[in-house]
């Protein structure tokens, strides 16, 4: 447990062990600190606080991947500059994140302790692959193949033209792969319901518009749907579609303000189902727990279709393996192949 906070050292030591599966064996102050005890004490998980003296978490991580790979939890704050640099410790090969909340007042960081829990259980016995994302654009299909998809598909009609993904743990960089390896001709339009924070869904959004041939933007209210369009669900907000005559728009909306998940990728996709049916295409990605599997079943029930990535390139295998073992997943896709996975379902 990383962070130059006493205070937050003991607060999360503190939250980890009220867990009986989990034991903090120690502690540091600084991204120094951190590499030299990884070394001595070779623990299972680490948590990452970014903004540290002497060395700093973004620093660290890049020592811990190249020299000891583990799995690393950042611990970062609910601002622009925080969910930036958060973004790049996932491409460095960080695993998740937990934002800390601070405000002028208060730490309130005790909200983060179910979550914290959760996810560093998790992630502990996942076989760390640092260079994963790396080897993925090695390796990934070449744009011009993806296009000569396109185009031999292309002379029939698209039947799914409205894809609805959800995706939590490991998201971000996974869409950054898929999203940035569509074609720009893409013919359909793309809804995202990633779990993340308020603060952090406008910095990911621009992030993947600048990475994306696609046009991607954070979900407002009364956008219209278009082919070539990515629409993000702004954290704490679920993201829902509505048929008004001749076009579709995008609805933001609290409601139902029960849900667990906010956004949440079953509601997503239950609107994708309830609006247009057959015309949807399902893609349920990496991420803890079941969200999206009831959402997926209308889809199908309504004659769309539903992908989910497979147990082996997933971070956690957690919302995809709930969907397919329904038996309602019509393809299991590796992520390397998902951006051609996608173009073509898009016609069956």
């Amino acid at each position: 447990m990383v962070d130059d906070s006493a205070f937050m050292r003991k607060a999360i030591s503190t939250m980890l062990e009220k867990d009986p599966e989990i034991k903090v064996i120690d502690t540091a102050k600084n991204g120094q600190e951190c590499i030299e005890k990884v070394k001595k004490l070779d623990p299972d998980v680490i948590t990452l606080d970014i903004e540290m003296p002497v060395m700093d978490g973004l620093t660290a991580l890049k020592h811990i991947m190249m020299e000891n790979p583990k799995p690393v939890i950042m611990v970062s704050s609910l601002t622009t500059e925080g969910a930036e640099a958060t973004f790049k410790a996932l491409e460095l090969g960080a695993m998740d994140y937990i934002p800390k909340q601070l405000s002028k007042v208060s730490l309130e960081i005790v909200k983060i302790e179910k979550e914290l829990i959760q996810k560093v259980k998790a992630v502990a016995k996942k076989k760390v692959k640092p260079k994963f994302f790396k080897k993925l654009e090695k390796e990934k299909p070449k744009k011009e193949e993806i296009v000569e998809v396109v185009k031999k598909l292309e002379r029939r009609a698209v039947k799914h033209d409205i894809v609805g993904i959800g995706v939590s743990t490991g998201g971000p960089p996974t869409l950054q792969y898929i999203l940035s390896n569509l074609p720009k001709d893409f013919p359909a339009a793309i809804l995202i319901a990633q779990h993340m924070p308020a603060a952090f869904t406008p910095s990911f959004a621009k992030r993947l518009n600048e990475l994306s041939p696609l046009e991607v933007k954070e979900a407002e209210s009364f956008d219209k749907i278009k082919e070539g369009h990515v629409f993000i669900a702004p954290g704490g907000k679920h993201l829902k579609i509505k048929q008004k005559g001749g076009w579709i728009e995008v609805i933001v909306s609290e409601e139902p303000k029960d849900a667990i998940y906010k956004p949440s990728a079953s509601i997503l996709l239950e609107s994708i189902a309830k609006e247009v049916g057959r015309r949807g295409l399902g893609v349920i990605l990496t991420g803890m727990g079941s969200d999206g599997l009831e959402g997926a079943k209308l889809l199908k029930e309504k004659g769309g279709r539903v992908i989910a990535q497979s147990k082996e390139t997933c971070v956690v295998y957690g919302m995809p393996k709930a969907v397919v073992e329904a038996g309602i997943a019509d393809e299991i896709v590796d992520l390397q192949e998902m951006p051609t996975a996608i173009v073509k379902n898009l016609y069956i």
